[in-house]
């Protein structure tokens, strides 16, 4: 294993004491060491909810024989963002969350990698920070979020965008705004739509960088910690097997992601996100096989 530079031989014993100290015993050194990248913030609803994901992931880590180590990386909400010059930190954001997964995995030299992801940039920033840290690794999708409800109709963020627009109008009060606003987002989860996290969640399932059906559960369907737990076994299954993401990431891999978004109507950012992964992955990709 990679990892037994950094925990085997007589050298090491700093290093295992240090390790120790964080809860690994004498009977976690002989077993894989993942890390766990959380993008939880409680500062947007699309990762809000992520530190009880990590918790459910990395107790089916456990339960496969594999130890984690947790860490975080930045997320920054375009929802929030867009219109303000907060927006110039976004498409930035994914290259500091790629380096970010790749730094660590390096550093410790981690046997495994497994990213939790929701909003629209840490999608793809995880899976190009796991293609690039040569590890098996997975990236999963928190979920989207559940509708919100007023007036006897569904809800999304884009109702309060409408809204907006209505106002401005004149054909809705400040009344009924505010009320859209309220209601809107319920709760945890990404935007709910075919929009950036959606649709790259999507593509990750047709790469096979996520399992197949998890991405698809929502934030907070009863069903998601079981699955986030048998996500840990699947990726100790991986690491036991030694499945990288480059071992299956092919140009015929890309063609159906983009069929996927494209049979979807998902969006367009899509595009420059599957050309950066595609160019982590060694694959030749490029704007005519979108067209």
């Amino acid at each position: 294993m990679r990892s037994d530079r950094i925990k085997k031989g007589l050298q090491q014993a700093p290093a295992r004491a240090m390790l120790r100290a964080v809860g690994v015993g004498d009977e976690d050194f002989p077993r894989p060491f993942v890390g766990v990248v959380n993008t939880f913030t409680d500062g947007m609803p699309c990762n809000y909810h992520l530190r009880q994901l990590a918790l459910d992931l990395k107790a089916g880590l456990k339960e496969a024989g594999v130890f984690p180590f947790e860490f975080g990386a930045p997320a920054i909400s375009d929802g929030i963002s867009m219109g303000t010059p907060g927006m110039r930190a976004s498409l930035v954001s994914r290259e500091v969350i790629a380096d970010s997964v790749e730094l660590v995995a390096q550093g410790y030299l981690y046997d495994g990698m497994a990213v939790l992801s929701a909003c629209d940039k840490t999608i793809p920033g995880g899976a190009m920070g796991v293609i690039r840290s040569g590890v098996p690794g997975m990236v999963l999708y928190g979920g989207t979020i559940a509708p919100g409800e007023w007036g006897g109709r569904k809800l999304t963020i884009v109702s309060v965008f409408e809204a907006v627009g209505q106002r401005a109008a004149g054909r809705i009060t400040d009344e009924e705004l505010a009320a859209i606003e309220r209601n809107a987002i319920p709760g945890p989860g990404a935007c709910g739509g075919q929009y950036t996290a959606n649709t790259m969640a999507m593509a990750l399932e047709a790469l096979g960088l996520s399992p197949v059906g998890y991405n698809a559960i929502p934030a907070v369907h009863p069903e998601k910690a079981k699955a986030t737990r048998e996500a840990g076994r699947i990726l100790a299954e991986a690491i036991e097997r030694d499945w990288k993401p480059k071992d299956f990431l092919t140009r015929r891999s890309f063609l159906n992601a983009i069929a996927a978004v494209a049979a979807t109507g998902g969006s367009t950012n899509a595009v420059l996100h599957l050309l950066a992964l595609a160019k982590e992955a060694g694959v030749e990709l490029s704007l005519d096989d979108f067209d």
